[in-house]
């Protein structure tokens, strides 16, 4: 009985579970790339991968409600990237970054009545 009644070292105050989406990331191209990319969470926590290797691809569960977001950095050497973003499936965006320091953005939306 001591193992059912006991509840020390567990986690008793888990996070509720929040309705997701699943968002696919990816990003392709030349030069190394810093990617920041949002993940499950109660309100989607940000997740950063410096120096990637590409191409890069990533499939996580993304909160209804919130704005799936993926951004990339070029590094001081420059390149050519290319980030897009899929939801359920479906691509939703792409967006294109290129020379020293490029930057580039892909989001889309899920908005909280589309719950599964």
């Amino acid at each position: 009985m001591y193992g059912v009644l006991d509840s020390e070292g567990k986690d008793s105050a888990k996070e509720p579970r929040v309705p997701t989406a699943e968002v696919t990331y990816e990003v392709t191209g030349t030069g190394a790339a810093d990617i920041t990319y949002q993940a499950r969470g109660k309100t989607g926590k940000s997740i950063t991968v410096d120096a990637a290797a590409l191409p890069w691809r990533k499939t996580v569960e993304v909160p209804l409600g919130t704005e799936p977001l993926v951004s990339i950095t070029l590094g001081e050497k420059g390149g050519q990237l290319r980030c897009a973003l899929g939801i359920r499936g479906k691509h939703v965006q792409s967006a294109t970054a290129a020379g020293k320091f490029g930057r580039a953005t892909c989001s889309g939306e899920l908005a909280a009545e589309e719950a599964r």
